[in-house]
């Protein structure tokens, strides 16, 4: 099978493909939803700042949810997230072998309040990314959640950065 993703250098190399403005539409139990993924190296490259706004219903008139995650080498120099959300949780992981899904999926592995979860990212042909969230159980893995996302377009790029943008101005007005 030919190699969709090309690889960066060092440890955060395999997160090179993602790196960009994403969109998923998809429906849920909640309508239509929208989900934009920014992925960029922060912090002189040492990590990748990954922000998240999904938002639910009907183009600007639903309820929305964030979060925003780091992505680094750990003290003991694995790979590993920081994960934290507008519902005011947080979560951690650890790189995992996700392959079973994909020859090239990368992905992570968490111990959560319900038991262990992983997620992954795994390319398509046509230069977006599938992206899923599983939960484990004795019989095997079981996916809650898939999403399908391609390159954001310049406006949606617009949007999501303004998301940040926004997000960034009222955490510095909140420490003034």
């Amino acid at each position: 099978m030919a190699r969709l993703w090309k690889k960066g250098r060092g440890k955060l190399g395999p997160f090179a493909p993602l790196h960009g403005t994403w969109l998923a539409e998809a429906e849920s139990p909640r309508g239509p939803v929208r989900c934009y993924r920014a992925i960029a190296p922060v912090l002189a490259g040492r990590y990748l700042q990954l922000d998240v706004r999904w938002e639910f219903g009907p183009p600007g008139a639903g309820a929305s949810y964030e979060e925003r995650a780091l992505i680094g080498v750990g003290a003991d120099g694995d790979v590993c997230f920081w994960s934290f959300t507008s519902d005011g949780k947080h979560s951690a992981g650890v790189l995992g072998d996700v392959s079973d899904l994909h020859p090239e999926a990368i992905g992570f592995e968490a111990e959560m309040p319900a038991g262990r979860a992983r997620m992954a990212y795994w390319p398509a042909p046509d230069g977006g990314f599938h992206w899923v969230v599983e939960s484990k159980s004795k019989a095997g893995w079981t996916r809650f959640v898939e999403h399908r996302y391609r390159p954001a377009s310049p406006p949606e790029r617009n949007t999501a950065e303004r998301v940040v943008a926004a997000d960034m101005a009222a955490q510095r007005s909140s420490r003034e």
